[in-house]
């Protein structure tokens, strides 16, 4: 210590301390490298994550992704049942923006979204408001609105089928009492589409209504006694306080709304029985999903049935992005 000292004083370095060497792998007295058991536990911690995901992505690109890349690559080809494909490039989307067919489904799919959409979400608002409020028996009105969406789409069509019946129908019956006399709810274009609707209505109600219940009960309570105080009514307070606090829920609901519509292949396939593919007489009622099953499966031009499906996917995508854009001007309203 001392030397170091007068050596620094002297204006001279201290002397560098001696590094011992290393000591060769295996040595006495170093420590041993890690053991297999530690091996195979940095494996497992590593692997187990994707091990337990790849399920899913396995019968994603088996079922999901191979399908959408192998109909995209049809809708380019011109393929006919149990033949070969030819290249026709987009001449399949020509084919359909020149059909007279394919705009009179898209007309059709999007007047049924508006009025199966619009009835069945202002009544699951309804509903759920009436389900919010302390009632007896709560319980069991929440399962009960719950069942339509639990029958399946076949029991429901037949029995509105019924319902609806020109002849000997319920419905023409209890209009006929109010002077309104046989509708043709299966000729005439309006009727039909209304009839149909009733069926997408009866069957989601329920379904969006406890969504929205979910909602509403996470709305605080400090809100609505804040309202109550300013004396807004009950009302008011759905309106000024309900409304804006789940406008993401129904926003959500819209958008899915939207895509069940366009989606939409039971319910009026079922309901015109042998001319449910077509859409009635006329086509009066067919969706885009049934003029892509009539193309596919009857005409067998399985590639404008592809055509048709990658159409109905980019309309999917831009309500998608309008969808998007909404949230993020709500995000920017709100200050988020």
């Amino acid at each position: 210590m001392a030397t170091s000292v007068r050596a620094s004083a002297d204006g001279s370095p201290p002397p560098a301390r001696p590094v011992p060497a290393a000591a060769p792998p295996g040595a006495p007295g170093t420590p041993a490298g890690p053991s297999w058991r530690s091996r195979l536990y940095r494996l497992d911690l590593k692997a187990t994550p994707y091990a337990y995901i790849a399920p899913f992505f396995v019968c994603f690109a088996a079922f999901g992704l191979f399908p959408l890349i192998y109909t995209g690559w049809l809708s380019f080809h011109q393929v006919e049942l149990g033949g070969t494909a030819q290249w026709r490039g987009f001449d399949n989307y020509t084919r359909l923006w020149d059909s007279e067919f394919f705009w009179n489904a898209l007309r059709n799919t999007f007047s049924l979204g508006v009025i199966s959409t619009v009835p069945q979400l202002l009544m699951a608002l309804g509903l759920a408001h009436l389900l919010n409020y302390k009632l007896r028996a709560r319980g069991f009105f929440r399962v009960a609105v719950l069942a339509p969406y639990a029958t399946s789409i076949a029991a429901a069509s037949l029995v509105f089928v019924q319902l609806f019946n020109p002849d000997y129908g319920m419905v023409n019956q209890l209009l006929g009492q109010f002077g309104v006399r046989h509708i043709q709810w299966e000729a005439d274009k309006w009727p039909s589409q209304i009839a149909i609707s009733t069926i997408v209505t009866w069957r989601w109600t329920g379904y969006n209504a406890l969504i929205y219940l979910a909602a509403m009960q996470a709305v605080p309570g400090d809100l609505y006694e804040a309202a109550a105080l300013d004396g807004a009514s009950r009302w008011r307070q759905f309106l000024s306080v309900t409304i804006p606090s789940i406008r993401p829920t129904i926003l959500f609901t819209i958008i899915v709304s939207t895509i069940g519509a366009t989606q939409l292949f039971g319910e009026p396939m079922l309901f015109g029985g042998g001319l449910g593919v077509s859409g009635g007489s006329a086509h009066q009622y067919q969706t885009l999903s049934l003029y892509m099953y009539e193309k596919g499966w009857q005409n067998g031009a399985l590639g404008q049935a592809s055509a048709v499906a990658w159409v109905m996917l980019l309309i999917l995508l831009l309500v998608g992005a309008v969808q998007l854009i909404i949230t993020r001007v709500n995000r920017r309203k709100l200050g988020g």
